[in-house]
């Protein structure tokens, strides 16, 4: 007996990595509350991103694409919209995902702009540069600033003092206490950064971001005073719609834009990317 052929379309990209972030990020609870990741479960996460270019997330970034050496990957189709990283005027973000447990998003930046010293309370993240150059300017605390002080300040240890990051490179990784947790980026060419934070940022679960002027010590070199700050008034971050391959997501792991509706401006329409 015969029976028919069916072809089976191999997972994207970004699809594997939502599957990967879901398993490592959302799986382990003891008494309801989740787990740490295991340090496994970050370095495969660092290794599906390693093999990840901007047109995986739906963003041409004028480069020729070289043919896929495994050939796993499909090139982007014929007449599929991409977001053109030369229409990015302005620290613009691409909104993937967001659950309770995780978010998936890409920050693009034009040459010149920075976000400034900023934290990530309780969090790790990983970062891939998707291409171009952006300088990092990154600290850890040398002991981190009680939760019950109303401005947070104190001594740090410099993890990169402007080190300038080259795109294809490694995937870096943040942790609470270490990798350099607060960070600034200046895109040194037009840029973009693929995110995995976990946990998302939330103020009602006492993850706020919070901005930093930091002021290096002469006598203590390595070192430099931190002092939380109002976010800078010129920040200013919008957001872009996310035309990369649709994620399928798990019916438990509902999408959560509250925080993205609230902190980025509503995407531009689309033509506003491409009529430049």
């Amino acid at each position: 007996m015969a029976f028919p052929t069916c072809s089976v379309a191999p997972l994207s990209k970004v699809q594997r990595l939502y599957d990967a972030c879901d398993m490592v990020f959302s799986s382990a609870t003891t008494a309801g509350m989740p787990m740490p990741a295991t340090l496994g479960g970050i370095r495969w996460l660092q290794h599906l991103l390693d093999g990840m270019a901007a047109a995986d997330v739906g963003i041409d970034d004028g480069e020729k694409q070289p043919a896929s050496m495994g050939g796993a990957e499909p090139s982007p189709k014929k007449g599929v919209r991409l977001l053109p990283a030369h229409g990015f005027t302005r620290i613009t973000y691409v909104h993937i995902h967001q659950s309770d447990d995780f978010s998936i998003g890409v920050f693009c930046f034009p040459a010149g702009a920075t976000l400034p010293l900023h934290d990530h309370p309780e969090m790790v993240v990983l970062s891939k540069l998707l291409y171009g150059s952006v300088r990092v300017r990154s600290y850890d605390w040398v002991t981190a600033p009680p939760s019950s002080s109303q401005r947070k300040c104190g001594l740090a240890r410099v993890v990169a003092a402007d080190e300038v990051r080259r795109a294809p490179c490694e995937t870096s990784v943040l942790f609470p206490r270490g990798g350099g947790n607060m960070h600034a980026f200046t895109a040194v060419t037009p840029c973009a950064i693929l995110d995995v934070i976990t946990p998302p940022y939330s103020e009602e679960h006492g993850r706020p971001s919070t901005y930093f002027n930091d002021v290096p010590i002469v006598s203590l070199p390595g070192f430099a005073f931190l002092e939380e700050v109002e976010m800078p008034e010129d920040l200013s971050v919008v957001g872009a719609p996310y035309l990369g391959p649709r994620i399928t997501v798990d019916m438990d792991d509902n999408d959560d834009d509250d925080y993205y509706d609230e902190h980025y401006d509503s995407h531009d329409d689309y033509d506003d990317y491409t009529s430049s």
